[in-house]
């Protein structure tokens, strides 16, 4: 393995703590909590969402404001320290595994409206949940986040972000209106910029630091300290006015099949029911902009397999339409399913386990991802019945995720953020769990063969073409970068960020030379 030596080629660089671009801010009066391996808390804080990973570094920093990342940074740089940093722990591979120095932001979590920007400015430790109480409670509105209300914001909104009302109001990156970043310049001095949409259009330098976090990726170019976020194009100081407002209340229901009943004509016919209406409904301005749905094969040792929506339950005819979406799905199929629905006010329903799944601490877990650019063909529904029904593999805990995309997601194009996926119809989720004392290989096995099988045609990855297009970033998948899983010959980082590659790595380039902030799958240095 290559040395790491960019941290000592920096030592003599650091700048002092006013090298900054950003607001002032009334220095700390205490410095950061530090949590070292002899402290009882180190266990706690060295686990995040997946068990399969478990962090070891030298010491942990619990900051609470920008100038205490700021120090810790500089800190870390000084003493040639690998970085890692961590919001709301939800990270699917161990990225954060190998630094000698762990950022902690769970304390930076406040959700105000800032009134000199117009805009609400979030802290990066806020969990998805905490961000929708805040908004929601104190001012009506919403941003179209995830279904998993613990995901930390901070992660979240630099990959892309989607979720329940993304097909009705299009991804939470697309209402980042600036973000406010700590970064280490060439001069290997800790600087801090606020850079924004104005400036990205503007075409300002720095503009390409706002643009990097649509959907560049977390990890790869500094530690954001603050997101402002509000409409595209809204104004004014009424904050009411300046994001989304969610429905009132929303109808969630899960439609369940049991196994027994379902043979392969059975299954084949359900999926490409599924692949249908979500291609005839893939654009937005059509009466089911707010259906957002999962359609969820397990293998047959789960005994049962389900579907799950919510929808918009204050629209006209939001009955009717959602009967007739059931109705299509499970037309010709000769098959009746168990139909369960509730009507929820909107805030309580961003907790249902329906969507978001049962939130235990203690599980481990391997994902995949791929972008559907349209229903699935024969074959790759023929390896999906295969390796559900056919292969032997007794873990109710896994599951195919086949998630409805579209609406406003669609209406952007795939330049205008650093999120290229912006023409599929579908996301598909693989992913098996299971308890961290269990020998992992043969469920991880599993998983590899069936991702194989599903695209063995390209390589065993989805690469952009007719049909598929692509990873998604904040489903990492480190098998990407090895010729046993990927034969493509195309990159991970091309899966993730297709014709916006070139343009992050000149943004990595650009902000973050000397390559100070970097895990497993970050962009690299020119």
């Amino acid at each position: 393995m290559e040395q790491d030596t960019s941290g000592a080629r920096l030592v003599e660089a650091v700048g002092t703590p006013d090298d900054t671009t950003a607001a002032p801010e009334v220095a700390a009066s205490t410095p950061a909590v530090t949590v070292t391996p002899t402290d009882p808390r180190y266990a706690d804080l060295t686990r995040g969402y997946n068990l399969r990973w478990v962090h070891s570094p030298e010491a942990i920093r619990l900051v609470q404001s920008r100038r205490q990342v700021e120090d810790a940074v500089r800190e870390a740089v000084r003493a040639g320290k690998r970085i890692a940093v961590r919001s709301g722990g939800h990270c699917y591979e161990g990225f954060g595994t190998d630094g000698q120095i762990l950022i902690d932001l769970s304390n930076m979590n406040t959700v105000t409206f800032d009134g000199q920007r117009g805009a609400f400015a979030v802290e990066p430790g806020a969990t998805l949940g905490e961000v929708y109480e805040a908004l929601y409670e104190t001012w009506g509105v919403t941003l179209p986040g995830g279904a998993c209300p613990s995901v930390g914001i901070g992660g979240h909104v630099v990959g892309g972000g989607h979720g329940p009302l993304s097909r009705l109001h299009g991804l939470t990156t697309d209402y980042l209106h600036a973000v406010e970043v700590v970064t280490v310049n060439a001069a290997g001095r800790v600087i801090t910029t606020v850079a924004t949409r104005d400036d990205w259009l503007q075409k300002r330098p720095k503009g390409a630091l706002w643009w990097a976090h649509t959907g560049g990726g977390g990890g790869n170019f500094g530690i954001v300290t603050k997101y402002w976020f509000r409409t595209p194009g809204s104004r004014g100081s009424n904050p009411t006015k300046l994001l989304p407002k969610p429905p009132g209340q929303v109808f969630v229901s899960t439609v369940t099949w049991p196994w027994y009943e379902v043979d392969e004509a059975a299954f084949t016919r359900l999926v490409k029911n599924f692949g249908s209406w979500c291609e005839r409904y893939r654009a937005a301005g059509t009466p089911y902009d707010s259906l957002y749905t999962q359609f969820q094969p397990t293998p047959r040792a789960a005994g049962s397999f389900s579907m799950v929506a919510q929808f918009d339950a204050t629209g006209p005819d939001a009955e009717r339409l959602l009967n007739e979406f059931f109705a299509a799905v499970g037309e010709g199929v000769g098959v009746t399913p168990r139909i369960d629905t509730m009507r929820l006010p909107w805030l309580h329903a961003t907790g249902w386990p329906g969507l978001a799944g049962p939130n235990t601490p203690t599980f481990s877990f391997k994902a995949k991802s791929a972008y559907q650019r349209r229903a699935l063909p024969d074959r790759q529904i023929q390896a999906i019945y295969r390796h559900l029904s056919e292969v032997e593999y007794p873990n109710p805990a896994a599951r195919l995720l086949m998630i409805g995309f579209g609406g406003r997601t669609n209406a952007v194009s795939r330049r205008a953020t650093a999120f290229a996926h912006r023409d599929s119809v579908m996301e598909m989720h693989y992913v098996t769990a299971w308890a961290p004392e269990a020998d992992e290989a043969p469920h991880v096995q599993w998983l590899r063969d069936f991702y194989a099988a599903v695209y063995g045609d390209t390589g065993g990855v989805p690469l952009t073409n007719d049909d598929t297009d692509g990873c998604y970033f904040n489903y990492p998948d480190v098998d990407l970068d090895d010729y046993t899983y990927n034969r493509s010959g195309v990159s991970a980082h091309r899966l993730y960020y297709g014709e916006n590659y070139e343009a992050l790595v000149a943004a990595k380039a650009a902000f973050d030379p000397h390559d100070v902030f970097r895990h497993t799958q970050s962009l690299p240095v020119k």
